[in-house]
């Protein structure tokens, strides 16, 4: 499996360490294939994460990043230089997660349906918070998480891109196909809803 060369040992790999994606990608699109492995040494984690807190599901991220590879070996000439390459990788994962959570979606529908229910509308959150499962060492993070998880997908993925992946404005423009002042909106959005979360997750801990 593709993702899986990411673990080989890179000695010998220490002439690419300071070339840039770019210069990678264009190593590869010339049939260095030394080139992809470092492409895939260096966004494997990062991508993994992204699509674990997209999803939360970590399963599923990794077959997210696995397919992401997949498709940027069998499709590497259809990068061209107008972007950062960062940008058009993450729009794959960005593209894949949000296939995924339509299929997630659809096979929620499809059991309510089996069970009778066809003419009603049910919300089935994925994971609900319970503060007594967690414990003093990862509250913190627990809480984090599920404040993240519980928020719709259009402030879900800006806040991720932007805080903790760390992407700049335009690139998560690029991404999500957004003009740059409606993710400035949704991120500061999001950061709003996502304290208020937090209040109430700590305060809902306390009592």
């Amino acid at each position: 499996m593709i993702i899986q060369i990411s673990k080989l040992n890179f000695k010998g790999f220490s002439k690419y360490a300071d070339f840039t994606d770019e210069e990678l990608i264009s190593q590869f699109q010339n049939d260095d294939e030394n080139a992809f492995l470092v492409l895939v040494n260096r966004y494997e984690e990062p991508l993994l994460d992204f699509a674990n807190r997209y999803l939360s599901n970590r399963a599923e991220a990794e077959d997210i990043v696995q397919e992401t590879f997949v498709k940027v070996y069998k499709k590497k000439h259809f990068y061209k230089e107008i972007a950062k390459f960062s940008t058009w990788i993450y729009t794959i994962t960005a593209n894949l997660s949000k296939t995924e959570l339509r299929k997630r979606k659809n096979r929620r529908q499809v059991s309510i349906t089996e069970l009778g229910w066809e003419n009603k509308d049910f919300e089935i959150p994925d994971n609900i918070y319970n503060p007594e499962k967690s414990t003093e060492k990862n509250f913190q993070e627990g809480i984090i998480k599920d404040a993240i998880r519980e928020l719709s997908t259009i402030y879900k993925e800006v806040i991720i891109l932007r805080d903790l992946q760390e992407l700049s404005y335009e690139e998560i423009s690029n991404i999500l196909v957004l003009p740059m002042g409606t993710v400035k909106s949704r991120v500061n959005r999001a950061r709003v809803m996502l304290q208020e979360k937090l209040s109430y997750l700590k305060n809902q801990s306390h009592n």
